[in-house]
Protein backbone atom coordinates (compact mmCIF):
# COMPACT_ATOMS: atom_id res chain seq x y z
CA UNK A 1 0.00 0.00 0.00
CA UNK A 2 1.35 3.61 -0.86
CA UNK A 3 1.04 6.16 1.22
CA UNK A 4 1.45 10.36 -0.11
CA UNK A 5 3.16 12.61 1.99
CA UNK A 6 2.56 16.01 2.11
CA UNK A 7 3.65 18.90 4.65
CA UNK A 8 2.84 22.24 4.38
CA UNK A 9 6.09 22.83 6.35
CA UNK A 10 8.42 21.60 3.68
CA UNK A 11 8.54 23.27 0.38
CA UNK A 12 5.57 22.78 -2.75
CA UNK A 13 6.09 19.98 -5.02
CA UNK A 14 6.93 22.14 -8.63
CA UNK A 15 5.77 19.37 -10.57
CA UNK A 16 3.47 16.38 -10.77
CA UNK A 17 5.34 14.54 -8.11
CA UNK A 18 4.69 14.15 -4.17
CA UNK A 19 7.31 15.39 -1.42
CA UNK A 20 7.30 11.54 -0.24
CA UNK A 21 5.93 8.70 -0.72
CA UNK A 22 5.78 5.35 1.67
CA UNK A 23 5.76 2.19 0.52
CA UNK A 24 5.78 -1.04 3.24
CA UNK A 25 8.41 0.67 5.55
CA UNK A 26 10.18 2.42 3.12
CA UNK A 27 9.87 6.23 2.91
CA UNK A 28 11.49 7.55 -0.68
CA UNK A 29 11.86 11.57 -0.29
CA UNK A 30 12.03 13.40 -4.06
CA UNK A 31 14.86 15.75 -4.39
CA UNK A 32 14.49 18.52 -2.43
CA UNK A 33 16.00 22.12 -3.19
CA UNK A 34 16.50 24.72 -0.78
CA UNK A 35 13.30 26.66 -1.11
CA UNK A 36 12.38 28.00 2.17
CA UNK A 37 8.67 27.01 2.76
CA UNK A 38 7.09 29.76 4.72
CA UNK A 39 7.82 32.33 1.63
CA UNK A 40 8.21 29.64 -1.26
CA UNK A 41 11.86 31.25 -2.39
CA UNK A 42 15.34 29.87 -2.52
CA UNK A 43 17.47 30.73 0.36
CA UNK A 44 19.84 32.72 -0.77
CA UNK A 45 23.53 32.13 0.40
CA UNK A 46 26.42 29.89 -0.50
CA UNK A 47 26.40 26.06 -0.55
CA UNK A 48 26.92 25.56 3.32
CA UNK A 49 23.31 28.34 3.92
CA UNK A 50 21.64 25.84 0.71
CA UNK A 51 22.56 22.42 1.80
CA UNK A 52 21.07 23.21 5.24
CA UNK A 53 17.59 24.24 4.23
CA UNK A 54 18.13 21.24 2.16
CA UNK A 55 18.11 19.15 4.83
CA UNK A 56 15.80 20.94 7.17
CA UNK A 57 13.37 20.63 4.22
CA UNK A 58 13.94 16.75 4.40
CA UNK A 59 13.92 16.79 8.40
CA UNK A 60 10.40 18.32 8.41
CA UNK A 61 9.00 15.32 5.54
CA UNK A 62 10.29 12.68 7.35
CA UNK A 63 8.76 13.63 10.73
CA UNK A 64 5.63 14.20 8.40
CA UNK A 65 6.04 10.62 7.18
CA UNK A 66 6.38 9.38 11.10
CA UNK A 67 10.07 8.71 10.92
CA UNK A 68 13.36 10.83 11.27
CA UNK A 69 16.83 11.80 9.55
CA UNK A 70 18.42 8.86 11.77
CA UNK A 71 15.88 6.50 9.66
CA UNK A 72 17.76 7.65 6.37
CA UNK A 73 19.28 4.72 5.09
CA UNK A 74 20.29 6.03 1.33
CA UNK A 75 21.05 9.89 0.02
CA UNK A 76 21.64 11.08 -3.30
CA UNK A 77 23.33 14.51 -3.39
CA UNK A 78 23.21 16.48 -6.76
CA UNK A 79 25.87 19.68 -7.04
CA UNK A 80 25.75 21.82 -9.47
CA UNK A 81 30.16 22.31 -8.99
CA UNK A 82 32.03 19.63 -7.66
CA UNK A 83 34.14 22.60 -6.24
CA UNK A 84 31.27 22.84 -3.09
CA UNK A 85 31.79 19.26 -2.22
CA UNK A 86 33.75 19.83 0.75
CA UNK A 87 31.93 23.03 2.00
CA UNK A 88 28.43 20.90 1.60
CA UNK A 89 30.23 17.66 3.36
CA UNK A 90 30.84 19.77 6.49
CA UNK A 91 27.24 20.31 6.71
CA UNK A 92 26.03 17.13 5.46
CA UNK A 93 27.99 15.48 8.36
CA UNK A 94 26.32 17.38 10.71
CA UNK A 95 23.08 16.01 10.54
CA UNK A 96 23.71 12.30 8.78
CA UNK A 97 26.04 11.18 12.09
CA UNK A 98 25.20 7.36 11.21
CA UNK A 99 26.51 7.74 7.79
CA UNK A 100 24.04 6.45 5.53
CA UNK A 101 24.88 5.24 1.97
CA UNK A 102 25.78 7.78 -0.51
CA UNK A 103 25.97 8.89 -4.04
CA UNK A 104 27.08 12.51 -4.84
CA UNK A 105 27.51 13.81 -8.83
CA UNK A 106 27.95 16.87 -10.30
CA UNK A 107 24.90 17.73 -12.75
CA UNK A 108 24.40 20.27 -15.48
CA UNK A 109 21.73 22.36 -13.74
CA UNK A 110 19.49 21.88 -11.01
CA UNK A 111 15.63 23.14 -10.71
CA UNK A 112 15.62 27.27 -10.25
CA UNK A 113 19.12 27.46 -10.25
CA UNK A 114 20.05 25.27 -6.63
CA UNK A 115 22.98 24.49 -6.21
CA UNK A 116 22.18 21.37 -4.21
CA UNK A 117 19.63 18.94 -4.02
CA UNK A 118 19.08 15.81 -2.30
CA UNK A 119 16.52 13.04 -2.24
CA UNK A 120 17.16 10.10 -0.28
CA UNK A 121 15.38 6.41 1.46
CA UNK A 122 14.65 5.82 4.44
CA UNK A 123 13.21 2.81 6.98
CA UNK A 124 10.52 3.39 9.33
CA UNK A 125 11.19 2.05 12.37
CA UNK A 126 14.85 0.81 11.22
Amino acid sequence: MLRTISTDKAPWAIGPYSQAIVAGNLVFLSGQIPIEPSSNEMVKGDISVQTQQVIQNIIVILKEAGCGIENVVKTTVFLQDMKDFEKMNLVYAGYFKHKPARSTVQVACLPKKALVEIECVAVMGG
